[in-house]
């Protein structure tokens, strides 16, 4: 279905681990780790049959959606599909014993696939989403769910009105066990009074791609087209956007957005270079900001508190204390380090005082906030699966029971249609402040699903 930008794998490159703590902690860091190894969704102990799954649409961020899955011992990946015979093809290679289709609609009928996995252009979500759920599979649906409201809305009621159903939206973050880990930290109050919070993507790269035919150019370079494209707002921003309304407990009121294309002057429509203000309410902003013209700084996440403030960067995070905040408790025992006459205090969750040194760092693109997200999906989709037949097997075909049954089923975190919903609301709001040069309000109701 889609031959998205190899660029340097854009988005792997946001969300992979990395290592940036000695830097951190010479800044008077404390570093905040969460102390896991784990494979991502608990997928080393897979308690049932493998989830048989598709990928539809394997470009290259479907390819390392595949590459991923590889290493997920509940993944049986049985179909690719593409419209573009040579990436199906491909992405058949990467996933030997695999069948390569073209038309998306041979997977639904295949009664033997219980999940597939929608990674085509954004614009094409919808059709493939809602279909899938009415033929009975559980969906995991890339960011954003689509660019423009009506769609979003479409899948994020056919999703609704599926609870039999796993739909999982691609807002990785919310399955990284490291972000939950700074959850109740961060809700706790440890930052003080919030003050705002900051995100940044910076990377020079076109996003442009060569292709064989003037059609065919065309059709992978989707993304700078205003027409189908959320640009860098919708296909980066939101990420961050969403785990900043996840951290704060609550939804953008307005943004304001400007933008430009600087560098890249070669026919597109989308910018190349953006900044963002998004309203939370008294007083708290957001500023996002994000180019393809410049890599300085490349791309991290900050939130401010009147005591203290959290950068996350790379799956890690650190926090810098203010000299008149107060103790919180656990600097007594944490590990200590001295640089450069400043202390950075080591956070590690689930460590005791006299055994800092016994967490490993995560091995680089194995947990990965991808692994994670699409290992929560495949237990999600073999637990539901497996609670349904069992359900049936006992007491019949009772819908409503079964609905009950299943709501009561315990998951891993995952972001599902609602959060889906929320941040398409708030990528569409925001990139239309952006090609307007304009303040943009955000209305309640625009975020509830009748």
């Amino acid at each position: 279905m889609n031959e998205q930008y190899s660029l340097d794998f854009n988005r792997r490159d946001f969300l992979r681990s990395g290592s940036l703590a000695t830097l951190m902690t010479m800044l008077g860091g404390v570093e905040l780790i969460a102390q896991t190894t784990n494979a991502p969704g608990g997928a080393d102990k897979p308690k049932g049959p493998r989830v048989k799954v598709a990928v539809i649409g394997v470009g290259p961020w479907g390819r390392e959606i595949l590459n991923t899955l590889a290493r997920l011992p509940q993944a049986d990946v049985v179909a690719v599909c593409d419209t573009y015979a040579p990436m199906a093809k491909r992405g058949a290679t990467a996933a030997p014993g695999s069948t390569a289709v073209a038309d998306y609609k041979t997977i639904l009928e295949d009664k033997n696939i219980t999940a597939v996995i929608i990674a085509t252009p954004t614009h094409l979500h919808k059709d493939i989403a809602v279909e899938a759920l009415k033929a009975g599979k559980h969906v995991y649906c890339e960011a954003p769910l689509a660019h423009t409201l009506e769609d979003a809305r479409a899948i994020a009621q056919a999703a609704k009105a599926a609870p039999g159903l796993v739909f999982q939206s691609g807002l990785q973050l919310r399955s990284d066990p490291q972000r939950h880990f700074m959850l109740p930290f961060i809700r706790s109050g440890a930052l003080g009074k919030f003050v705002m919070a900051r995100a940044q993507y910076h990377r020079k790269q076109s996003w442009r791609q060569t292709s064989s035919s003037p059609e065919r150019e065309k059709a992978v370079n989707w993304r700078l087209d205003k027409e189908v494209s959320l640009g860098l707002a919708g296909e980066i921003g939101c990420h961050p956007i969403d785990q900043a309304t996840w951290y704060f407990n609550g939804l953008p009121k307005a943004v304001t957005g400007f933008g430009g294309i600087i560098l890249h002057q070669d026919g597109r429509t989308v910018p190349d270079t953006i900044q963002a203000v998004l309203e939370f309410g008294n007083g708290v902003n957001m500023i996002y900001d994000a180019t393809l013209a410049n890599s300085f700084d490349s791309e991290y996440e900050m939130l401010y508190g009147s005591d203290a403030a959290v950068m996350m960067r790379e799956s890690k995070a650190w926090m810098f204390k203010e000299v008149d905040s107060p103790l919180l408790g656990w600097e007594v025992y944490a590990k200590k380090e001295t640089f450069h006459k400043e202390t950075g205090i080591t956070l590690m969750a689930g460590a005791s005082k006299s055994s800092p040194d016994t967490v490993k760092e995560p091995e680089p693109f194995t947990n990965t906030p991808l692994s994670f997200a699409l290992g929560n999906f495949l237990r999600n989709a073999s637990d539901f699966s497996i609670a349904t037949k069992d359900f049936v097997d006992s007491f019949g075909d009772d819908a409503d029971a079964l609905k009950e049954h299943l709501s009561k089923l315990a998951r891993q975190p995952a972001a599902g249609y609602a959060e889906g919903y929320r941040s398409a609301v708030i990528a569409i709001k925001t990139n239309e402040a952006i090609m307007g040069a304009k303040r943009v309000e955000i209305k309640p109701e625009l975020y509830e699903l009748t």
